[in-house]
């Protein structure tokens, strides 16, 4: 278990939990954004793992950023002087980001509480969000007069368009669960015990199909955002060629053929 997450195996599902209630799981040091960043590389090596369930503990999914070390110009924000100050946000908060853009496993957010700034980012990283009843959100970094440093301006505008996200980055305003429904933020919003449970249920519809094509498939999707449809045909060709070669292809080609159900090994 690190300092900021904890992680619990449920068969091919990783939990991740934020574990610092306290501070309603705001990143605050770089201990934290190491701890986040070595989890996802350990747990993107383990072939074994093919979806993640990332939440909070408490009453919040993670408030975001750490306000007094924004004061005292410690932390992973703002530091004595401006080139002092970019290179923190690149090896902290915005390595984090990266490390979980960077993974090819199916994430799902279940957001438990609030949802703020850097924290509803966060959520933006997963594949795919659902959200408790209870779950605040807001993309307030202009309340406190900065702006959104660790690539919300994009992630979120590839979630619920532009005007929307211009919407939402300028005036700060906080919204609950069902208008980020409607906004198209997270697909499904539930009762706040029922959650885990229904990110768990979503997470078994994922992992019970083939790994590799799991990966490769949540790969070709994000290649997909930025890309020309040119290029992901080319790398979709690419794709399909590794895994017309893998044995779970050929266990679900026999499977269809014989009126059974697969049993798929990763292999």
């Amino acid at each position: 278990m690190g300092e900021f997450l904890s992680v619990e195996r449920r068969g091919k599902i990783a939990i991740l939990t934020m574990i610092k209630p306290d501070s309603m799981n705001a990143i605050g040091t770089h201990e934290d954004c190491d701890d986040i960043i070595d989890t996802m590389q350990e747990i993107g090596r383990d072939r074994s793992i093919s979806a993640i369930i990332l939440t909070g503990s408490g009453k919040a999914f993670s408030a975001g950023g750490n306000l007094k070390g924004m004061k005292d110009r410690t932390g992973i924000g703002v530091l004595d002087q401006p080139d002092s100050t970019r290179s923190n946000y690149r090896r902290g908060v915005q390595a984090v980001i990266r490390a979980l853009m960077d993974c090819e496993i199916p994430m799902i957010a279940a957001i438990n509480g609030h949802a703020i700034g850097l924290g509803a980012d966060l959520a933006c990283t997963c594949d795919i969000r659902i959200a408790a009843e209870s779950a605040k959100f807001a993309c307030s970094f202009v309340k406190v007069g900065i702006v959104p440093g660790d690539g919300g301006a994009w992630l979120l505008q590839k979630i619920v368009g532009y005007p929307r996200a211009a919407e939402l980055f300028l005036t700060g305003d906080r919204f609950d669960a069902q208008q980020a429904k409607e906004y198209g933020l997270v697909t499904d919003v539930v009762p706040d015990e029922e959650l885990l449970d229904r990110a768990v249920a979503i997470a078994e519809r994922i992992v019970c199909n083939p790994p590799r094509a799991l990966r490769l498939t949540k790969r070709l999707l994000r290649e997909a955002q930025h890309s020309r449809m040119s290029d992901i045909l080319e790398l979709s060709a690419a794709y399909q060629a590794i895994v017309h070669e893998t044995a779970d292809n050929r266990e679900a080609i026999d499977a269809f053929i014989e009126k059974r159900a697969p049993v798929f090994t990763g292999e």
